[in-house]
């Protein structure tokens, strides 16, 4: 997995006002907890901050957070920014022990030709992202897959995907990973997706013409004789 290091330092200062400053200043405020300690209030650097969250975005990684000097394993758990200005607002880290096991998402790397499709079939991946369990620095950042071995109509499971003798799969061993389908099939899903695809389209004009009919406002009519009534529109 993925180390990377990050200096922050304890925050004495709470409250609106304070984090104002404490932004404008170029820090942005960020809580530390985890490991049964108390809830520690700290501040970072915004710029550096940044660079190491481009650095890790989309990606499982441990933080190793210099504190004052002193170094906690954390894992990054919530980044809040302004839905204008996509400025940083405030930042989570949840501390954790490198030694316990934990569960993590990972993507999954698909690598090979698949003979199949040399023989006219089509690959179709169907599951790219697998839940297993292991100590963090023991998780790999991907799960490559070989596909060059599938031919026509074989599939691979996840219970068929190799991990690490560390590593525990807990994602379900029957979902479906990627298979290879021969022509005729993939003609056929292509022409049910476009089927599905123009259902919906026309479900959605059905239901636009629909709310349009029921805005429609109905005109007064006056009788002759009798006084007009003026009907205000709600």
């Amino acid at each position: 997995m993925l180390q990377v290091d990050m200096s922050a330092s304890k925050r004495e200062s709470f409250g609106k006002g304070a984090m104002r400053r404490l932004r404008v200043s170029g820090n942005t405020p960020a809580v530390l907890y985890g490991n049964d300690k108390d809830v520690t209030s700290l501040q970072l650097e915004t710029k550096p901050f940044l660079k190491t969250l481009y650095q890790i975005s989309r990606k499982n990684a441990v933080v190793n957070l210099s504190v004052d000097g002193d170094t906690r394993h954390v894992m990054m758990r919530e980044v809040q920014t302004d839905p204008v200005t996509d400025s940083l607002i405030h930042a989570d880290f949840l501390e954790i022990n490198l030694d316990t096991a934990r569960t993590f998402s990972v993507n999954i790397e698909l690598t090979g030709a698949a003979k199949g499709v040399d023989r006219g079939g089509e690959l179709v991946t169907h599951s790219t992202v697998l839940n297993i369990e292991g100590a963090p620095l023991d998780v790999p950042d991907t799960v490559v897959v070989d596909v060059s071995g599938l031919d026509i109509d074989e599939a691979i499971l996840f219970a068929n995907i190799e991990l690490p003798g560390s590593i525990k799969m807990v994602s379900d061993g029957d979902v479906m990973c990627v298979e290879v389908i021969s022509a005729k099939a993939a003609a056929a899903l292509a022409a049910a997706g476009d089927a599905a695809e123009a259902a919906a389209a026309e479900a959605d004009e059905a239901a636009v013409a629909a709310a349009a009919d029921g805005g429609a406002e109905t005109p007064e009519v006056a009788v002759e004789g009798e006084e007009e009534e003026v009907v205000e529109s709600e």
